[in-house]
């Protein structure tokens, strides 16, 4: 167990202040816990993951723009003792996936929270004794992208395809893929095709890059519309999407499209 020369360190985030308030409550009664750090969403989370160093931290599953799992795949591995809380009881795997110790379901009893304490001071304790602590490695790159996840419009979940009279609502989960057209781009999405005034970076720039990927100067894929990498000369592939179409990937693109898929092609 921590001694009192070791106070405990824990950060509590949760967008719903009543459930902030409720495990910030009891841990105040703990004498092993030194500080308690509030966060009121994902990013805030972050920001406070990395200048308090938390022992513990209390991730609420569901917050708005960077949810409890996004917050931990965002740090990497680097991940302090990790208690996943929520309301539902789907999430489980996905939590003990990222390695948490427990899995709070609301509501939860006080019996309920001081068995998994005793569970995460006991693991806290081994970590200590054997001189390893939990740290931040994220860069600025992922933290403006966690930013922009968290702005409305900063990713876009829907492009605006303007005709003369009307406007309608494109979900860009449904983009099969998206090629250059001169000003314009090219958005083909359950077999129609779309003109949406704009340059191929500039659309790239507003597409979520954990599901979008540029195979080539001319063109942009969404991953899930993938059937087939189909190995050519010189390192280069041809794309094949399950709706049939082969799309050329150049070597150039290569490292972003392993990085994406998180294995070697």
């Amino acid at each position: 167990m921590a001694t009192r020369t070791e106070p405990i360190c824990a950060l509590v985030a949760d967008d719903e202040a009543p459930a902030r308030r409720r495990i910030a409550d009891l841990l105040a009664r703990d004498r092993s816990i030194g500080k308690v750090v509030l966060a009121e969403n994902g990013v805030d989370a972050l920001t406070k993951i990395r200048e308090a160093a938390p022992d513990i931290v209390f991730l609420d599953v569901q917050m708005p723009g960077l949810d409890g799992l996004g917050v931990a795949d965002a740090m990497g591995g680097k991940m302090p003792l990790t208690v996943f809380v929520t309301a539902y009881d789907r999430f489980a795997i996905h939590a003990f996936e990222r390695d948490a110790v427990d899995y709070l379901l609301k509501p939860f009893s006080d019996r309920r929270y001081e068995q998994m304490m005793c569970r995460v001071k006991e693991r806290l304790a081994d970590l200590r004794s054997r001189g390893e602590e939990g740290g931040s490695t994220i860069g600025p790159e992922l933290l403006k992208l966690i930013e922009k996840r968290s702005t409305p419009g900063g990713i876009w979940e829907w492009i605006a395809i303007k005709s003369r009279d009307t406007t309608r609502l494109l979900m860009t989960d449904d983009i099969d893929w998206v090629e250059a057209a001169g000003v314009y781009v090219s958005i083909h999405a359950k077999g129609e095709e779309f003109l949406y005034r704009a340059g191929l970076t500039a659309v790239a720039s507003r597409l979520d890059p954990f599901r979008f990927v540029r195979i080539h100067r001319t063109s942009i894929v969404n991953v899930k519309s993938i059937a087939l990498l189909e190995r050519r000369s010189h390192g280069e592939f041809d794309v094949i999407l399950h709706c049939g179409k082969r799309l050329p990937m150049s070597r150039t693109y290569r490292d972003t499209v392993e990085a994406v898929l998180g294995q070697p092609l």
